[in-house]
């Protein structure tokens, strides 16, 4: 089965060569040997931090031709540092059955115990398997399976860097994935034509909002306290925001709140004012999901709203 499965590469530490500091060298036919896969190719050799959305959409047209042409899933590997996002932003596009699995490695090729080829070869096995199918987009990294939209990073260098608060959906036992929880997942977005700029704005302690006035954007994240909190001076921006501004939560962890909480800056009165909530998405997987919810000109109200619930 797994010789069905393509594997792209887009850069990375896993890339990563060098007597000294590294930088991404090696190529997707590197990465592959010793395993026994189908169509490989290298779309980038980049680090992960200067990833762009046109790379990624060349990545998802490459990744659904594979799949077009028979292939069982798919694996992407690129850089751990925003392994998330990418995995999120599959998982919002993804139209098939057949899985779309991101890896990549916390130590280089170069290091004692590098964990690429481990991952790269449960990522492999995960896209190959059939209790794999419906699933949408994977994040594999050291056994552990994790769904796009839960996963995050939460330690910039150790082997268990990627977590997810409600723990991984599987893991990888004797080269085969073992699922907890049944396939389930939202409809796809329509692919969009473009992902214009959506900044991420946190709101910090005595942060006014003014930040806002000066930005010429179609949208905008704000990363806020607790269940979706800012301070008067950030929701009397907001109001005056000419672009759609949707709140996320920046704990880490948890939803964002509807009515609990009435004072100027909560939850209430930031929808009172239009926000859009993002429920439990991270203010990283919401900057993704408004970037292709206007980009594919979709309904921001309607896209969170069926996306940042729990399902």
């Amino acid at each position: 089965m797994s010789s069905q499965v393509a594997v792209a590469s887009l850069g990375g530490t896993i890339t990563m060569t060098g007597s000294g500091a590294v930088a991404p060298t090696l190529g997707a036919q590197d990465l592959v040997q010793g395993l026994e896969v189908g169509e490989i190719a290298t779309l980038a050799t980049t680090p992960g931090a200067s990833l762009t959305f046109v790379t990624l959409l060349e990545a998802f047209d490459w990744a659904c031709k594979q799949v077009s042409e028979g292939a069982s899933g798919v694996v992407v590997v690129q850089g751990t540092d925003t392994l998330e996002e990418t995995a999120y932003f599959f998982d919002c596009l993804w139209p098939h059955d057949e899985p779309v699995v991101v890896t990549g490695a916390m130590r280089h090729p170069g290091l004692p115990g590098a964990d690429g080829p481990a991952n790269l070869a449960a990522a492999v096995a995960v896209a190959a398997a059939p209790n794999s199918r419906g699933r949408g987009s994977l994040l594999v990294l050291n056994d552990e399976i994790h769904a796009a939209r839960w996963v995050r990073k939460t330690h910039s260098s150790l082997m268990n860097a990627f977590t997810s608060f409600p723990g991984p959906l599987g893991l990888v036992v004797e080269g085969s994935p073992r699922y907890f929880h049944p396939a389930h997942r939202a409809p796809a977005l329509p692919r969009p034509l473009d992902a214009p700029a959506v900044p991420l704005v946190e709101a910090t302690v005595d942060e006014d909002g003014s930040i806002l006035d000066w930005l010429n954007v179609k949208g905008v994240v704000v990363a806020a306290a607790g269940v979706g909190h800012v301070s008067a001076g950030m929701a009397e921006a907001i109001s005056r925001a000419r672009f759609p501004v949707v709140v996320a939560t920046r704990t880490g962890a948890g939803t964002t709140f509807q009515g609990t909480y009435g004072f100027v800056g909560s939850e209430a009165d930031l929808i009172q004012r239009g926000v859009v909530m993002a429920g439990w998405l991270c203010p990283r997987k919401a900057r993704v999901l408004l970037r292709l919810a206007i980009g594919a000109m979709q309904p921001i109200g309607d896209v969170f709203a069926a996306r940042g619930g729990v399902f």
